[in-house]
């Protein structure tokens, strides 16, 4: 048996393969690194409201280096707007301020990537769950771009890569 598109070379559907092989040769890594990068992001800024004295936006070129700590509003954002079960709103707010900053810092050089992607993904969770349970739509897609790196790692652009060549490890 033959296959139909390939004795008709202008076919919907040989042009519709042609399209799919194309997309199967973006890189993964680039694919990765912009993962990386935006659900870094997306954290980092979060994290950026809670505190004061450490001030790092690369986009809008804000720089302040000094003692960070949490700011006045980072406590009664969790005492009422967040309320998360079990967690005193003085601790939650320096959980999520430190988790917020060194998990992002972490993803983005490519450094304990999975384990920093799940620590997020948890994160996002309880935020999905317990925060904001109609902002699903945000969520979900930051759980995908989480999972991604939970599942196939960081890509070649990432320490992570060197440590694995290093040691021969291939994950």
């Amino acid at each position: 048996m033959t296959d139909p598109a390939a004795t008709h070379p202008a076919t919907p559907v040989r042009l519709i393969a042609r399209a799919i092989e194309l997309c199967t040769l973006i890189p993964y890594s680039l694919v990765a690194l912009l993962a990386r990068f935006s659900i870094a992001a997306t954290f980092w800024k979060s994290g950026q409201t809670k505190i004061e004295g450490l001030a790092i936006d690369i986009v809008s070129g804000t720089f302040e280096f000094g003692l960070p700590r949490l700011s006045a509003s980072a406590i009664p954002l969790f005492e009422h707007e967040y309320q998360l079960p079990l967690l005193p709103p003085a601790l939650a707010a320096q959980l999520a301020a430190f988790s917020e900053h060194l998990f992002p810092l972490l993803i983005l050089l490519g450094l304990a990537t999975r384990f920093s992607a799940l620590a997020l993904f948890g994160m996002t969770l309880v935020i999905q769950l317990f925060v904001y349970p109609d902002a699903y739509p945000t969520h979900g897609v930051w759980a995908a771009v989480l999972l991604l790196l939970v599942a196939k790692g960081p890509g070649l652009l990432a320490i992570d890569h060197l440590i694995a060549r290093r040691y021969g490890y291939a994950g």
